[in-house]
Parts: structure tokens; sequence; C-alpha cells
């Protein structure tokens, strides 16, 4: 980013049209639009016909390029996206956290991880069926090792990963959690174990990822009311978190669960190489296309990956525009054409309206999408 740069004429979501001001990275002023001259001085974007608001958070990607298939580069996930910050959800272990967090060094995207409790991490995507690879000590010393990195543990909590440890490796990630005062985010899918056991283990500010996901296992009878057990770990605290991933989101489900009054805490892609050049996901602006769909407002959408996602990572910084700041912002449109979604069941709903990510202010630079 040049020393001062300026968005002129930018629109937040609550509709106002502004000049924000930076200068060196940091938010120096937020304006009327054209209201003190300031685009006189310093690189002036033209962002007439655009929305502003602070950088997107996506709180569930794979970042980890060497693992295949579920990695990819930072910055093709993060900033050419709209992205400003992105959270590794499990990709490394105690294993290889070290290289994961090294590779931060290189990319223009902010990252945070959740650390596998299994100390392969997803070299294997049967990484909780061998007890022996939840190795307790290396967990916490990892932790310990990266205590501005590591922000929460995460449990893949379905039949094909656990195989026969059932259930405990849950108890496992759930004492890791209390012992360190991190959150837990847990991956749902196909049984065993089944949902009813898993969501009464969860406690405040853990996460449900995948809540939307069309599998038998899931949160919704099949007449679409939502299971008693889910209602309570809401109550609790419990997180909801879309991660819509390759074959984690179905529309009805989600469907079922805008009915209820289910609402999403925050959306996030689950997005790897594959899923990312080959759909579903797309990027996570697809993804969040795909609420505007299903008939959420622009405001909640936004919110879901600004002010919630921030809320979460206990950073709310990060979920403001305020004079003062360190710049993090994304500039996207709203297009109106239709457009056919797809969700990992091939189900199909059409849209008439596309966020498209256009550029991120993001440590001291501006990145065009």
């Amino acid at each position: 980013m040049t020393d001062r740069l300026v968005l002129s004429g930018a629109t937040l979501i609550d509709g106002r049209q502004v000049d924000i001001v930076v200068d060196a990275g940091i938010i120096a002023a937020i304006t009327s639009a054209g209201a003190n001259g300031a685009s006189a001085v310093g690189r002036v974007i033209d962002c007439s016909g655009l929305y502003v608001s602070s950088g997107w958070i996506d709180l569930h990607v794979h970042a980890f390029p060497e693992l295949d298939p579920y990695g990819d580069e930072m910055d093709e996930i993060g900033v050419k996206q709209g992205v400003a910050v992105i959270v590794d959800a499990g990709s490394c272990g105690a294993d290889r956290i070290g290289e994961l967090a090294a590779s931060r060094e290189k990319a223009m995207t902010t990252m945070f991880a959740l650390l596998n409790v299994s100390k392969i991490g997803l070299q294997r995507i049967d990484e909780l069926s061998d007890l022996a690879w939840l190795d307790r000590d290396a967990a916490l010393q990892a932790v310990q090792a990266y205590p501005d990195f590591i922000v929460g543990w995460k449990a893949r909590m379905s039949g094909s990963v656990v195989r026969d440890s059932g259930i405990r490796p849950l108890h496992i990630a759930k004492e890791l959690s209390e012992e360190t005062g991190l959150p837990l985010m847990v991956h749902i899918g196909s049984a065993p174990p089944r949902i009813e056991d898993i969501l009464p283990l969860l406690a405040r500010k853990d996460v449900v990822t995948h809540y939307l996901n069309g599998k038998s296992n899931n949160l919704f009878r099949e007449e679409g009311s939502p299971i008693p057990e889910l209602g309570e770990a809401i109550a609790r605290g419990v997180h909801m978190d879309v991660g819509h991933g390759t074959a984690s989101f179905s529309f009805k489900v989600a469907e079922a669960a805008k009915r209820n009054g289910i609402r999403f805490h925050t959306i996030s892609s689950d997005i790897y190489r594959a899923n990312r050049q080959h759909g579903p996901v797309y990027s996570l602006a697809h993804v969040m296309s795909k609420f505007l769909c299903l008939g959420y407002s622009l405001s909640e959408v936004i919110e879901a990956v600004t002010a919630n996602a921030a809320e979460w990572l206990g950073k709310p910084e990060l979920g403001r525009i305020r004079a003062g700041d360190r710049a993090n912002l994304t500039l996207f449109s709203v297009k109106e054409e239709r457009a056919l979604f797809f969700d990992s069941e091939g189900e199909t709903r059409e849209g008439e309206n596309q966020i498209i990510a256009r550029g991120v202010c993001a440590n001291g630079r501006f990145i065009e999408c």
C-alpha cells in the first residue's frame, strides 16, 4: 500500500457513503463522501457502487498446501478472494503445526489456526482412529509454543475419521480444551458417533461446523424440526458455523434451519484447492451469496464474516471500521444477476444477487481482487 490511500465514496452496510483515509496502514479518517477533500492527497480509489466492510474472516479453511486433498495456498483462499483473515481448521496437529505457523511469513493474508487434536493432522483422513495419535503432551507443548497463532482445537467427529474410537476422541479434545481455556471446533458428519451424543459435551464458545450438512446424522429430524439437543446447545452458547465444504451443505437443511430460527453465527467456506477450483465452494463470497439466495439480508451475511467471527476470535477490532485502527477492510459489490447455486447434495437454487469481492486492505497493503 502507498503511504496514503483514500477509498472514495464507498458504501457502508448501513447505506452511508464515506471516504476512508488510510495512512501507513492505519485508518486516519472516516468522513462523509467528499466532505473534506481528502481525496486530493495520496492514491485515490473510486469506490462508487462498492460496499466496504471490515475485512472478511473465514473461520474454516485448509491452508497447508502440502496436504492432499485438504490443502491450498493462503493467499489463494485469502486476500485474492477478499478475505483478510483465515483460520486453518485443523490441517495440522502437533507434528507439523510449526510448518504451518512459519508459512505465514510469506503471505499477505492473516492466519490463525485450530490445532488438530491428532498429532498427525490431515496427513490421513482417519486421524482419530488410533488413540495413540492423540498425544496430550505434544498437543499442549504446541499450544504453549504458538500462543498467538493457535486459537482453538479441532476434532473431526464422524465415522470415517474416528472408526472404532467412538466418542473417546471428543472426551480427550474436551479435556485439552478445558485445560488450555481454548474453545473446540467439532466437525459433524456421518455416524458413529451420534450427533445426540456429541452436542451435550459442548460448552459455551465451542463450535459446531457443518451444522447445515445433509447427512443422515444431522441436526434436524426428517420433517425438518431441530433435535432437542440442538436448542439446548445453542442456549449454552455453542456457536453454529456453516463450514460449507465439498460434502457438508444442504439447501433443504438450510431452509429447515431458517424456518425454525436456527441461525448461523458465522459463515465459513471449508475451502481447499479442489473445491475452490471445481466447486461447490469456489470462494467465501460465493458461499455468502447462497445465503442471500436463502433470504438472509446483506447485513446478516456480512456480520457473519466480520463482527461475529471477530468476536469468536476474541479480536473485536478485526470486526469494526474505526479511525486509529489498522486498516482491515474488504471492498465488494452485489451484482444483480440471476445465478444457479449448487449445494453438496446436487440440489440447486436460483438466486438474483451475487456478492463479488473487489479488494482488500490488509497488513499495510491494498490488493485488488
